[in-house]
């Protein structure tokens, strides 16, 4: 990759679990996400669990948005009747990532085959910082946060202009 495509951008990271069963200590997908970046040297500057409830996660990204360049939304992607993190943090994009979410399916099509069609996991720029929204499952975060959003963010934030 060309240098002038990934620019030396301190990135900060926010990381947000929703779950109405999750807690501090029960949180494997949160700390999955947290370790992944600190251990590509990226400061997660945010790990917090709000409710699957739309004004809870958009108030929660808001905050992100104004200490962090990166924000990992955990869970609530599905189908089911309380999943509504999509419809929570969809309508703060500016620009949506589509390859993110069709990448995101491809990779994780080799781990759960013809399911993959329930997962709605999307990204997009918000003032020129990326918002990922992406299933809450071990699996699911440890492949979206190492395989794509680590060694991406860099060149997505160069592009998003920050």
């Amino acid at each position: 990759m060309p240098a002038e495509h990934r620019k030396d951008i301190s990135i900060q990271t926010a990381v947000i679990t929703v779950s109405t069963t999750r807690t501090e200590k029960t949180d494997l997908s949160g700390r999955i996400i947290r370790d992944a970046f600190t251990a590509a040297d990226i400061p997660v500057v945010s790990l917090i669990i709000v409710k699957d409830d739309i004004s809870e996660i958009r108030s929660a990204v808001l905050e992100a948005l104004k200490i962090a360049n990166c924000i990992v939304v955990n869970g609530g992607t599905g189908l089911t009747h309380d999943d509504c993190t999509i419809e929570a943090v969809s309508s703060l994009f500016q620009k949506t990532m589509d390859g993110f979410g069709e990448l995101f399916r491809m990779k994780s099509y080799e781990q759960v085959g013809n399911s993959v069609i329930l997962s709605r996991a999307v990204a997009g720029i918000a003032n020129g910082r990326a918002i990922f929204c992406i299933p809450g499952s071990p699996k699911a975060v440890k492949l979206a946060s190492e395989e794509i959003i680590v060694p991406e963010i860099r060149h997505i934030l160069t592009h998003a202009g920050q």
